[in-house]
């Protein structure tokens, strides 16, 4: 209600709360920015080398094509905000045209919306893991692609491979995991981890500041 009045420019919570109980009264109160339908999450992956941005990792089980679209949108704009250069892939088990099949195809659907709706933005879908992150790999399947070896935001068909992902990244390469960070409200609220740590506290306040400034500037 504080942020809602004005009387807060945003809000962390969780460190004692449920995800859900974090989440729904923003939805209830705050509500979703216009032209978002959902609320959706990224993670930044701090590795030793790069910053990359994991989506959707904490909110929506199965979304939609449409939705995933949203999530993609939403994500770049994130990345944007922070100081990255958004290149977008949108993952699934097939790369390009080769593969078939209902999940294939609604990645596929989703960067088709995507592309209409952002056509000055790098993206490509569907595409594997690998082949988006590692320069060798798409050097015979997608050699002319922006995208392609270089992706900075990984958007996630499904919270199952998202949520899994992130955590397998971070426990395997001693990744920084800042997140999970929401996006598509109208102010910014933002949840933590039960059983998060001070460090995690104050990235996430530091990355809610950042949020509440860029909501200000676009509201001038």
């Amino acid at each position: 209600m504080m942020v809602y009045r004005g009387h807060a420019d945003g809000m962390v919570s969780g460190a004692v709360h449920t995800t859900a109980d974090t989440i729904r009264p923003a939805l209830q109160i705050i509500k979703t920015r216009p032209g978002f339908s959902i609320v959706s999450s990224v993670f930044f992956m701090c590795l030793a080398t790069r910053i990359l941005v994991y989506a959707d990792c904490a909110i929506n089980p199965e979304p939609t094509a449409e939705q995933l679209a949203e999530i993609a949108l939403a994500s770049a704009e994130t990345a944007s905000i922070f100081g990255l250069e958004p290149r977008v892939a949108m993952l699934s088990y097939s790369t390009g045209t080769s593969g078939k099949g209902k999940e294939v195809e609604k990645v596929r659907k989703a960067t088709a919306i995507v592309c209409s709706k952002r056509p000055d933005l790098p993206v490509k879908g569907p595409i594997q893991y690998d082949a988006a992150v590692d320069p060798d790999v798409p050097r015979t399947k997608m050699p002319a692609s922006r995208v392609a070896g270089q992706a900075t935001v990984f958007i996630f068909p499904d919270l199952n491979t998202g949520n899994n992902t992130y955590k397998a990244v971070q426990r395997s390469s001693g990744a920084v995991a800042i997140g999970p960070i929401l996006q598509g409200l109208k102010k910014p609220v933002n949840d933590l981890s039960r059983g998060c740590r001070i460090a995690d506290i104050v990235n996430t306040v530091a990355i809610t500041a950042i949020q509440a400034q860029e909501t200000e500037k676009s509201m001038k």
